[in-house]
């Protein structure tokens, strides 16, 4: 007898490691794989040569519209029985300081990076309870156990969905659901080039009179600069989640590039007062933020 279709539903899917992920497990032919996107990117499946078929459906869902989650999930259940495994890849990251950052800039980071994946998960479960068996795979980020000057926003949100699915993951145990924490570090794609700015932010980046201009400038170089000469790719990342899948009991963390290892071993190995010292020296000019005269300092953007 042939074994069923596990059915699995990736958001974020047009482009960078949802697509990565998408293709990879399409391959594989052993799963109903459902890839979704906002309404504006769905046309990037098309040009790319993937179409809907017996088992690979393009569906419309922008993950913060409430009724377009439920309209995906009640289709999936009506018509395949349920989701067997989410993947919560959709999100952003927003590059500012925390002065930089207003309220409705704070909401919109947490809602998608974190409100959705969980508003999805609560409409999944049911169905993973009702089978006994489940996969939760939730992309987080190093940004989730360790945070970045100008990244604050992005880490409160990665260090929420940590702690969720930190709980998550004791809550569903009994039912044989798995929940794991995907944490990328720097990935050589073009995932830096779409990272978005505040009005705020973006005037400091434009004005060397601004006290955190230092900052962005030295930051921004930075980390285009590891992205750029990472040995992980959208594909090598997707492989670490394929791998999670094939795990008789995955883990809670998953630890998915180089730097990732490194930066988790870091924060065991070292005293905590060492490691924030030992980063803080390593930012790139350092020694040059925070020097503008005070007369300088005051002309900040708003």
């Amino acid at each position: 007898m042939t074994e069923k279709r596990k059915v699995v539903l990736i958001t974020g899917a047009s482009t960078g490691l949802g697509l990565a992920t998408g293709q990879l497990l399409i391959q594989e032919d052993r799963f109903h794989v459902i890839l979704t996107a906002r309404k504006g990117s769905l046309s990037r499946f098309d040009k790319l040569g993937i179409k809907n078929s017996e088992n690979i459906w393009i569906r419309e869902l922008d993950v913060t519209d409430l009724d377009q989650r439920h309209k995906v999930v009640n289709e999936i259940r009506s018509k395949l029985d349920g989701i067997d495994i989410l993947i919560n890849n959709a999100g952003y990251s927003l590059r500012a300081v925390v002065e930089h950052v207003t309220e409705m800039d704070r909401l919109q980071q947490m809602r998608i990076n974190f409100r959705s994946p969980m508003g999805l998960i609560r409409l999944v479960l049911p169905d993973m309870r009702r089978k006994r068996w489940g996969r939760i795979i939730n992309v987080s980020s190093v940004g989730g156990m360790m945070a970045m000057p100008t990244m604050a926003v992005y880490s409160a949100s990665k260090f929420a969905l940590e702690g969720a699915s930190e709980s998550l993951w004791y809550e569903v145990r009994p039912w044989n659901i798995s929940v794991t924490l995907l944490q990328p570090g720097f990935v050589n794609s073009s995932g830096f080039t779409k990272t978005r700015l505040t009005p705020q932010s973006e005037c400091s980046i434009k004005n060397d009179k601004d006290p955190y201009y230092q900052h962005y400038i030295s930051m921004t170089p930075f980390i285009e600069k590891m992205m750029r000469r990472s040995y992980a790719t959208p594909e090598s990342v997707a492989k670490k989640i394929l791998k999670t899948i094939n795990r008789h009991n995955p883990p809670l963390r998953v630890a998915a590039t180089p730097d990732a290892v490194l930066f988790a071993l870091l924060r065991r190995l070292l005293p905590r007062s060492w490691y924030h010292r030992l980063l803080y020296l390593l930012l790139p000019n350092v020694r040059n933020w925070g020097r503008l005269t005070e007369e300088e300092s005051s002309q900040i953007c708003f």
